[in-house]
């Protein structure tokens, strides 16, 4: 008999193994995987409804089209066109960049209430695990309290571990707009505390709120907590390499694109944040006048002049911060780069005086909060530098609201 008719020693194996390994998945999954990929997920129904929507007998716009073009689309329809729309895919609204934000709270809002009604019949679902019911009390919990009188929530998809973002100000008549990109274990679950609450997204978006109006009170600021990308859990291989950063970074960039108006925006990058926003620099539109990152690992270059970007780039971090340890280099995709707070990197580094350590910096009271906020205000001869030289303020010329200074 010839090798043609009996199989090799090793391709049996080879064979076998990936039988195993399909065995395996299938026991430990029940099957759910398979299951649950026929089903598509809430936002995806949504977009996908919106697709093959029609309105006055005419196709819906795609809704992956620039901003700008959505917001034409909005902009000529009624207001009861618009919250029709709302209604009938609230998901697939309020995740739209370009569409009003007015409405995308209100899409969010409805959403939101269809989220609760499935996670309360999942907190008594005899089928689930008590671990399982217990996770949906959790998810039912943060899905009130994002429910709550005077809440603004920009985007959310309920789908996995969540993703969420909320406006703290008035986004249209803002001024300034600042963006806060937080780190690893960002979901929908920790995108606000109330222990450490300064740690997470929207204590830290408060937090920069009041700071930045106690900065210049006749300015008019908003604040983004933009928890709407898929971060990293833990500090494993995913925190290490740019893979959730090059899918932030397309996402941050159509957040900003489709901003109302024509404020200036800073982004403000915590931890891993600032992996994101340094592989989203080089396409950023140009009304980022700011990106400010701190406890960062890197951005992902070896100077700054390397993000390709016009916006000021601004570093610092605490001497307690455990960050510093992280070995400031890349090599096979592993690592993101050189530290932005060394002298050859070429940022302008903050005093970061009281943060507290690596989850420290949006703490009331400190120089790393008032920094920030100065920033976020356009207030950058008052920004406290590192050095004693005061080179961080090199350049500037002076306290300005609506561009570079």
């Amino acid at each position: 008999m010839t090798s043609f008719d009996t199989p090799s020693q090793p391709n049996v194996w080879r064979a076998l193994l990936a039988l195993a390994v399909v065995l395996v998945m299938l026991a430990t999954t029940g099957w759910t995987t398979l299951r649950h990929q026929r089903r598509p997920a809430p936002l995806q129904a949504s977009l996908s409804a919106w697709e093959h929507g029609l309105l006055a007998g005419h196709r819906l716009p795609d809704p992956q089209s620039a901003p700008a073009r959505l917001a034409r689309f909005f902009a000529s329809l009624t207001e009861g066109q618009r919250t029709g729309l709302a209604l009938r895919y609230p998901l697939a609204v309020g995740n739209m960049n370009g569409a009003p934000v007015q409405l995308r709270y209100l899409a969010n809002r409805i959403a939101l209430g269809q989220a609760r009604k499935a996670e309360a019949e999942r907190v008594h679902d005899s089928r689930l695990t008590a671990s399982g019911r217990h996770q949906a009390a959790r998810r039912l919990d943060r899905f009130e309290a994002l429910m709550r009188p005077g809440r603004h929530v920009l985007a959310f998809d309920p789908a996995g571990s969540g993703r969420v973002a909320e406006v703290f100000g008035d986004l249209r008549g803002a001024e300034r707009v600042s963006v806060v990109v937080p780190g690893v274990d960002t979901d929908l679950l920790t995108f606000q505390r109330t222990r450490r609450e300064h740690s997470a997204p929207v204590g830290m978006a408060k937090s920069l709120y009041a700071a930045e109006r106690d900065a210049a009170p006749s300015t008019r600021t908003a604040v983004i907590a933009w928890a709407d990308y898929a971060a990293p859990s833990g500090l494993g291989m995913e925190a290490a390499t740019a893979m959730r950063a090059e899918d932030g970074a397309l996402r941050l960039d159509a957040l900003v694109r489709g901003l109302p108006g024509t404020a200036p925006v800073s982004l403000f990058c915590h931890s891993y944040g600032s992996v994101v926003c340094g592989v989203a620099a080089h396409r950023l539109p140009e009304r980022v006048t700011d990106i400010a990152v701190a406890g960062s690992p890197g951005m992902r270059v070896e100077k700054a002049s390397q993000l390709n970007t016009t916006a000021r780039v601004w570093a610092m971090r605490d001497a307690d911060d455990w960050i510093q340890d992280v070995p400031y280099l890349e090599l096979g995709g592993l690592g993101h780069g050189a530290d932005p707070v060394a002298a050859e990197f070429g940022a302008r580094v903050l005093s970061a005086r009281e943060a507290k350590g690596h989850a420290g910096y949006f703490e009331p009271g400190t120089d790393s909060l008032r920094n920030l906020a100065e920033i976020g205000a356009g207030a950058y001869r008052a920004v406290s530098c590192a050095d004693a030289d005061d080179t961080c303020r090199a350049g500037l010329s002076g306290t300005t609201t609506t561009g570079r200074a």
